[in-house]
């Protein structure tokens, strides 16, 4: 029996987030919905991430009824899963259990069925509560162990001793090693979620910063300390995305996330139609329907299409695979070969090599060297170069990326993924401007920096010197954040829309508790509508009632119309009158003078439309002919 392979499908939400700043818009989902239903995959994420707050912000639709959609057309298809940040959930900010209880029972009540579980500092105490609820609610708990990279330069100081022993547990002190993030430190983080009850465990690489050797090392190691499922997510930025998934492959992953073919490489997840030619050579089955999958393909370009205004490949799209894939040489049919005999000896320079060669053939962005050599997220890096663009300071670059390792040490050596990549770029951006300026290093420090340090974020991997939190903070004691200062957020009655109040229901009070500022402004805009809509109801209601009330029968007949608006002051037939071309048949006032009204043909009036004092409109019908 071959060897199968499942697949989670990111293209509606992770690979749209990372190549189009999450602006796919719910109509363009909602035609591609009915080709996902025939490719079967085991798991599609289209929510959570980013997804929440860019819908509100920048498209002006629910979350909410995203979800419900995916819902209604995969419902027993295709599991459905959201991306959590743990404690921070969607958001920015630590949330108490009972915010967290909320969303997670909404999502669960409106078709989510996994929730992918992260925290940015790999602390559990972050994630445990969100994998009990999700569990209780009836949801796949699914917890990520975030992928990250000791620093490249050594430590001025050595790792405090027993900290391996104090993390793993156990009764002696040694040394601790050089390195932190080994593959022991890794498989310690993913046992420990499966013992709280995760029901399956990402290895999440979201920097693309795992390369193929360490995937050789570290899937075995975590298949072998596992009785759950191990998926594996990753990205191309620097180069190593494909590269590592054949490894994974290779190495006995369970499922591996992909994009189709529009959406993926680059800074996004690799595509799914390379690692189907991988796995057709491997005879392994991916579990998934590739001529449906190649509906969507065609679906996908539409798509991207309207996505031009954010695609910083617009004008460099990769090749039709269809037809590259039909023309395919034979020299790049054996880079497929030779990829994977490096793969399977671990000869990763000749794997990226192969891999390289065959997403240049295929059309795909090089890989980042910049961000491969810094070893930091693309993210990151753009933010960092964002930042110093607004202060005018892009020549500091240089010096703020050389920082890096020194405000991570700082901070507790944190993974760089959200936020903390964020706050850890801005940070050194800080430093550098500082020793520019001759001023003592933290001068400047940014708050989300300050709250790191304090403890707000969580556990760092490393402990940090009490020293230096009392610089940063003014306490040398750490402070974890305090869930019971989160205060619900009000909810007013916009007397400008009708009295009503902002949130309608449960769901919509959430987004509230979740993103205050951006729920508001999006359900402000969601009850102007509404107000408008009803008020334009009401007055199509009243006119229809007006017209239903009306003394005079439906016009069927020719009519004579009001030349200009005026009031009519006297009327010179009645129903039953026959008349004549010419005949006088009303007289109106218009600009202050009197004017006769005269018939343009001959026949019987009908019914008179008007009465003397009423006040008409030009084209106004006034007298009906039989």
């Amino acid at each position: 029996m071959a060897k199968t392979l499942k697949v989670r499908d990111l293209t509606l939400r992770d690979g749209q987030q990372s190549l189009f700043a999450t602006r796919l818009k719910q109509e363009n989902i909602d035609k591609l919905l009915p080709l996902y239903q025939d490719a079967r995959f085991y798991i599609m994420e289209v929510w959570g991430g980013a997804v929440p707050d860019s819908v509100m912000r920048y498209l002006g639709e629910s979350p909410w009824d995203r979800l419900r959609t995916c819902s209604e057309y995969m419902k027993g298809i295709s599991l459905l899963s959201a991306l959590s940040r743990g404690r921070n959930l969607f958001g920015y900010v630590p949330y108490p259990n009972s915010v967290l209880e909320g969303f997670y029972k909404e999502a669960i009540k409106n078709g989510l069925n996994v929730m992918r579980i992260f925290d940015a500092l790999n602390d559990i105490n972050n994630i445990k509560d969100s994998i009990k609820m999700i569990n209780e609610l009836g949801g796949i708990a699914d917890a990520a162990v975030c992928y990250t990279v000791d620093p490249k330069e050594e430590p001025k100081e050595p790792v405090k001793k027993g900290f391996f022993a104090r993390l793993f547990g156990g009764n002696d002190e040694p040394e601790a090693p050089e390195l932190i993030f080994t593959d022991e430190y890794f498989v310690q983080k993913a046992k420990e979620m499966e013992r709280i009850g995760a029901k399956m465990i990402t290895l999440k690489d979201m920097a693309g910063l795992v390369n193929p050797s360490r995937i050789f090392s570290l899937m075995p190691k975590l298949k072998q300390a596992l009785t759950v499922p191990v998926d594996f997510h990753t990205h191309c930025t620097p180069g190593y995305g494909l590269a590592s998934v054949l490894t994974g492959i290779i190495k006995g992953v369970d499922i591996i996330d992909t994009n189709i073919w529009w959406f993926g490489g680059g800074s996004a997840a690799p595509a799914i139609e390379l690692v189907w030619i991988f796995c057709q050579k491997l005879g392994i089955e991916l579990e998934v329907n590739m001529e449906a999958v190649a509906k969507i393909r065609k679906g996908l370009v539409e798509a991207r299409q309207s996505l031009a205004a954010f695609d910083l490949n617009k004008d460099k799209w990769p090749k039709d695979f269809d037809e590259a894939y039909a023309a395919m040489p034979e020299e790049i049919n054996a880079e497929f070969d030779r990829a994977i005999e490096a793969a399977t000896n671990n000869r990763e320079e000749e794997l990226l090599d192969a891999c390289h060669k065959i997403e240049a053939y295929f059309g795909f962005p090089k890989p980042n060297e910049l961000v491969k050599n810094a070893e930091v997220p693309g993210g990151m890096y753009s933010n960092m170069v964002a930042n110093l663009r607004a202060l005018h300071a892009e020549d500091v670059l240089d010096e703020a990326m050389a920082l890096i390792p020194k405000v991570r040490r700082d901070a507790g050596l944190v993974p760089l993924v959200t936020p903390t990549s964020q706050i850890v770029g801005s940070q050194a951006v800080a430093l550098a401007l500082d020793r520019r300026k001759g001023v003592a290093d933290y001068s400047n420090k940014n708050n989300q920096f300050v709250g790191l340090v304090k403890g707000e974020y969580g556990k760092t991997p490393v402990e940090i010197d009490p020293a230096f939190r009392e610089q940063i903070t003014g306490s040398p004691e750490e402070k974890p954040y305090d869930v019971s200062q989160f205060r619900e957020p009000e909810n007013p009655v916009l007397e400008e829309f009708g009295g009503v109040k902002l949130a309608q229901n449960e769901e919509e009070y959430l987004l509230l508790e979740l993103l205050p500022a951006v729920a508001t402004g999006f359900l402000k805009n969601k009850r102007k509508a509404e107000f408008e809509a009803a008020n334009a109801a009401a007055a199509a209601v009243a006119e229809a009632e007006a017209q239903a009330a009306s003394p005079y029968d439906p016009v069927t007949g020719p009519t004579m119309k009001a030349p200009m608006g005026g009031t009519i002051i006297e009327i010179d037939v009645k129903p039953g009158d026959k008349v004549k071309i010419g005949q006088k048949m009303l007289v109106y006032e218009a600009m202050k003078m009197e004017n006769d009204l005269e018939s343009e043909i001959e026949g019987v009036v009908k019914q008179v439309l008007v009465q003397n004092g009423d006040v008409v409109a030009t084209n106004q019908d006034l007298i009906e002919y039989e």
